[in-house]
């Protein structure tokens, strides 16, 4: 019994399988009092269970394969959830998938990376990275932004900031495309340019000794369970946050940043302890690698459904968007254009994406 539970405490079973039951719970009896109460810590419990179980995969399979899995699963029942939203709501949700990109690729560059680079530079002073696979991440990303929420706006064929059904085909091909370029990149041919500095393939320190297969397919199951109670937690606690936000007066794009938000607290608090264990590059792998994932998923899969359904997808952002975007590109890549990085850069980032959240409720 201690050897099973060696790498996987008893909680760690225990939350996510919890997390369902309080699911289950609220379906069964949605007005029982202090549902509410209980989502939210079903929700923090099994965002602090994924990132525990992501560890132990990470540990067993070594980097970039740990983060990979972790970014992908996260993705996957991102799409599951947007795509779920939109078939309730018809047409009136054509901005959705847009928002919530916008927002994940804001929070992951400014807020994610920011925080990361400020934890890690506060605790060590200076950290670094390789270049090779940085540069390369970013490169591909670059295009896969500009392709989905800018250039529908300059396009003459149809009136932005919707594709046409060709161009929006062509678009959608060519994110799937990056998206398994830059996997097959970082996993196979260059795997080297996305280790850590010292050419380990994690964190010593993490375990004493490997988690055995059983233990990790263990943890690859209670991953995707913790990551299911997340997102289906986030949605059953929406409407209370979404009438709070409609209260507040905020623009209903708001609603993107949540479920950006919401989803990428795994990534966000694994990454943050990365960085802060000086593991920078596990930590950049997790977060840009996520960003691509999230725009080379969601994108095609909208965009076949919306195809499908006839119904319009609005991708553009709008001229405010169009200039935080832009800025974040370039800030982030020189931020990271040395391979060595402190506390500043991570503060600009952090007033960047505070700049982006005010905008984003004060337009």
């Amino acid at each position: 019994m201690r050897r099973q539970h060696r790498h996987n405490p008893l909680w760690t079973l225990a939350v996510p399988s919890l997390g369902i039951v309080v699911l289950a719970l609220s379906w069964v009896v949605p007005g029982l009092p202090g549902m509410l109460a209980l989502l939210v810590l079903g929700l923090i419990g099994s965002v602090i269970a994924s990132v525990h179980h992501a560890e132990v995969i990470a540990h067993r399979v070594g980097e970039p394969f740990g983060t990979l899995v972790l970014a992908l699963a996260v993705t996957v029942i991102e799409v599951a959830l947007i795509v779920s939203m939109m078939l309730s709501g018809g047409a009136e949700t054509s901005g959705l998938a847009r928002d919530t990109v916008f927002a994940a690729v804001m929070i992951i560059l400014n807020g994610l990376i920011g925080a990361s680079l400020l934890v890690g530079g506060r605790r060590h002073h200076v950290q670094e990275f390789k270049l090779e696979g940085i540069n390369a991440a970013l490169g591909t990303l670059t295009v896969i932004v500009v392709f989905t929420l800018v250039l529908p706006n300059f396009s003459t064929s149809a009136p932005g900031p919707v594709y046409t059904r060709s161009q929006l085909l062509f678009v959608a091909a060519a994110t799937l495309v990056l998206f398994a370029a830059f996997t097959v990149f970082q996993t196979i041919r260059h795997r080297d340019y996305f280790l850590p500095k010292d050419g380990g393939d994690g964190n010593p320190d993490e375990h004493l000794t490997q988690p055995t297969n059983a233990e990790t397919m263990t943890s690859l199951g209670l991953l995707l369970v913790a990551l299911v109670a997340v997102v289906l937690s986030a949605k059953g606690i929406s409407p209370s946050i979404e009438a709070a936000l409609h209260a507040a007066g905020a623009p209903a794009a708001t609603v993107g940043i949540l479920i950006a938000a919401i989803v990428l607290l795994p990534e966000s608090v694994a990454a943050i302890r990365a960085a802060h264990a000086n593991r920078l590059q596990t930590s950049l792998n997790l977060a840009i690698g996520s960003a691509i994932a999230s725009i080379g998923l969601t994108v095609p899969t909208v965009a076949v459904l919306s195809l499908a359904m006839g119904w319009p997808l609005a991708l553009g952002v709008d001229t405010k968007a169009t200039v935080l975007l832009m800025l974040s590109l370039f800030v982030v890549s020189i931020s990271l254009r040395t391979g060595r990085t402190t506390m500043l850069p991570g503060m600009v980032h952090l007033v960047l994406f505070a700049a982006y959240l005010f905008l984003s409720f004060v337009p």
